[in-house]
């Protein structure tokens, strides 16, 4: 929508001309776009570049459109024009606009979400040049002396005695002590900085394994010069889904084409980035939030360049430019973190397939435990369906048994059977995984003298206790407080945690299991990407060990000592009111499962309950998560539920709840036809105060996609202009995945 006004809201009085304009997408939470005076600029020959435009009293940077409209009067002229030629181009160009028409989300977000931030800042486009180090003749006189000791600073002079090198190649060939290591040599003044052209001759890459059947199958299936076609491939955990996945990178190199591969956490991206580029004669390029900013921009600009590459990222890498795109892969399809939870909340694995079909490129999904949206499409024929049934190496699936915790004294969180498993284990020489999705020491501080229990005050929800340092947190808003040392309610000291959490599990097994090499990786504990890196790699490494964490051991990693996983409480997804909990539920204790038995060790698995009679257990135990899913789809079908009916959820938030019935009451007297779309509330959202806001919801459904979209067209622009949306917090999420 045009707006008649300058950028910043008012008006100049100018001669009645006709003034070339401009219309701008700008990074506001508005629903149109902004025109600007543009005197001898194209609009057209512009659309995708950046500008910088005055907006109130300050300056934003911009994308334009197109051209505006002439004859507008008391327009603000455009500042500058930052790029020669367009930063979005084609196929990214269309997917964008369409997204934002499909995720009802101001296009100026949109565009600023795909864009890196120091481009989104203003700054330059960066150098393609890749960052290196040379040796210095301080360096070369140090190592000609051999004064140096043995360590890795020594190994990084003689890696720099045969020319300059790439800090990305220095930091694979290291590992984590790179960076220590190149800090010391640039003080000591031994190394310089330098700027390398990006290679273009590659090491041969090493030979992978031999493909088996059912691995030769899905390769051959997959047409990289057919077009598009969207691939859902569900092979059992173990199975080998990323040799796949290599050998089709590989053919799409071959062709001089690029790959994009999005893995669902950076905590996978270490080992699959070593993967990638010891099997690729290719440069492989990593996008996550764990990089530096510039580093991000960089190989987003070399991706744009159109050169062969592999792009390996989280959900953001969905917006890479793809010139010469061959090969989309989604791995871990399923996993939840490819949807984004605030502003603009698109969903990665699905404008995957909305990219492909406009690059005419395939696509391929990969799980052990699909999504139920994406295996229902499979059934429609919209997927094709490949299956590895098989582990790779004649490896077997785990041994799964489950274990009642009733009455049962536990110590870590462990059952006398699941404790008497874990010594066996240890005394094989092997590894084992204690599973906990809950990290701190426990997630409630109780009084035993009257029950009292500390809740957030913000929140009404239990503080989670922890120890390391000592303190009560909300995991839900941040807020931290010292740990009391009286009970308020009777004034009593016997103050005790209650449940666990994977802090108390490490503690209790530490007294359990003395002088036994016990891990514990969790988002408390793993302080960045490299701290988390060297964790897995000493994992990598072998030896006997105890892991406890969260999901961030759940998905993704190989670890051939690993013989035996406990799940330590199951029963957290029995009972929610989520009716996906079953579905993640399933999916997740899958995945943990599947970490058990990689190697030549047998796997077990022991799965701790105090529900042993609930249906869900003998459905999972005897046919595995195709069962549960299974069973799930018949009832979300039976149930008019997505994947079979479609869904959006209007949330909003205010600490006074009376600006909520009001906004709420206004958004239901907006116009549009409802006919075919069913209004659910407004509702108190699951968890109806957060961060000192009352939070509701209403959720709009409908079996016809078009009738949702067109009752929300009608609504969003006006819906912007409510006096009542200003005085509330509130978001749209199409295709929601979280009720909370």
């Amino acid at each position: 929508m045009l707006v008649k006004r300058s950028g910043s809201g008012g008006k100049r009085s100018v001669p009645a001309t006709t003034v070339p304009t401009l219309r701008v997408a700008l990074p506001v939470p508005l629903p149109h776009a902004f025109d600007y005076r543009a005197d001898g600029l194209d609009g057209e020959a512009l659309a995708g570049c950046r500008v910088r435009v005055p907006f109130g009293r300050g300056e934003l940077i911009g994308i334009v459109l197109g051209a505006g409209e002439a004859d507008q009067q008391g327009l603000k002229p455009v500042i500058d024009v930052l790029d020669a030629a367009p930063v979005f181009v084609g196929e990214l160009w269309r997917t964008l606009l369409w997204a934002a028409g499909y995720y009802h989300f101001p296009v100026g977000e949109v565009l600023g979400a795909a864009l890196p931030a120091v481009l989104r800042a203003g700054a330059p486009w960066p150098s393609l040049d890749e960052p290196g180090l040379a040796l210095s003749p301080a360096g070369a006189e140090a190592l000609a002396g051999g004064r140096l000791r043995a360590g890795p600073g020594r190994i990084v002079l003689q890696a720099l005695a045969d020319g300059p090198l790439g800090l990305a190649q220095l930091r694979l060939q290291l590992g984590p002590s790179a960076g220590a290591a190149i800090r010391r040599l640039r003080q000591r003044g031994w190394v310089e900085e330098t700027a390398l052209r990006p290679a273009r001759v590659f090491t041969p890459p090493l030979a992978g394994p031999a493909l088996h059947p059912e691995q030769q199958a899905v390769v051959d299936a997959v047409d990289l010069d057919g077009g598009f076609q969207g691939h859902l491939l569900q092979g059992v955990t173990g199975s080998g889904k990323t040799e796949v996945y290599l050998q089709l990178v590989a053919r799409v190199l071959e062709r001089g084409r690029q790959a994009l591969v999005l893995v669902p956490e950076i905590a996978l991206t270490p080992q699959a980035l070593r993967r990638y580029r010891e099997r690729l004669a290719a440069q492989v390029l990593p996008l996550h939030s764990g990089l530096g900013e510039r580093e991000r921009a960089r190989a987003w600009a070399m991706a744009r360049a159109g050169e062969p590459c592999v792009v390996l990222g989280t959900r953001s890498a969905i917006f890479t430019p793809l010139p010469n795109a061959g090969l989309i892969v989604v791995d871990e399809e399923h996993d939840g973190s490819y949807k984004q939870g605030d502003g603009f909340r698109y969903h990665a694995r699905d404008l995957a397939l909305v990219r492909g079909k406009s690059l005419g490129i395939p696509v391929l999904l990969g799980s052990a435990t699909p999504s139920l949206e994406s295996l229902a499409l499979a059934a429609q024929g919209r997927l094709c369906h490949h299956r590895l049934d098989q582990r790779r190496g004649g490896a077997r699936l785990p041994a799964l048994r489950l274990i009642d915790v009733r009455g049962l004294r536990l110590r870590g969180g462990l059952a006398p059977a699941s404790e008497q498993a874990l010594r066996e284990m240890l005394a094989q020489g092997g590894q084992a995984l204690v599973f906990r999705n809950r990290r701190g020491f426990a997630p409630a501080l109780r009084c035993r003298g009257c029950g009292h229990v500390w809740q957030c005050p913000r929140c009404d929800r239990p503080s989670t206790l922890h120890r390391q340092p000592p303190a009560l947190i909300c995991h839900h808003c941040g807020r931290r407080e010292r740990l009391p040392v009286t009970c308020p309610a009777c004034a009593g000291s016997d103050l005790d945690g209650r449940g666990l959490g994977t802090e108390r599990i490490e503690a209790e097994l530490a007294e359990a299991f003395p002088g036994t090499h016990i891990l514990r990786i969790d988002r408390d504990s793993m302080r960045g990407t490299r701290q988390l890196e060297a964790c897995l790699r000493e994992i990598e490494a072998g030896g006997p060990a105890i892991l406890v964490g969260t999901q961030l051991l759940a998905k993704g990693h190989d670890w051939p000592g690993l013989g035996l996983v406990i799940v330590a409480d199951a029963d957290a997804g029995l009972f929610s009111p989520d009716f996906r909990a079953p579905e993640h539920l399933a999916q997740l204790l899958t995945q943990v499962a599947g970490r058990a038995g990689r190697g030549g060790r047998a796997g077990t698995v022991l799965v701790q309950t105090r529900q042993p009679e609930h249906p869900f257990w003998s459905r999972w135990l005897r046919g595995g998560y195709p069962a549960v899913a299974e069973a799930e789809l018949a009832e979300r079908r039976d149930s008019a539920l997505p994947p079979f009916r479609h869904q959006a959820l209007l949330a909003a938030e205010a600490r006074d709840p009376h600006r909520l019935d009001d906004f709420f009451t206004a958004v239901m007297a907006l116009p549009g036809d409802r006919q075919a779309v069913d209004l659910i509330g407004p509702l108190p959202a699951p968890m109806p105060r957060r961060a000192g806001h009352h939070r509701r919801q209403l959720l709009l459904e409908s079996g016809a996609r078009p009738a949702l979209h067109g009752l929300l067209a009608a609504w969003m622009p006006a819906l912007y202009t409510l006096p009542q949306a200003r005085r509330v917090r509130w978001a749209l999420d199409v295709d929601p995945v979280d009720p909370y």
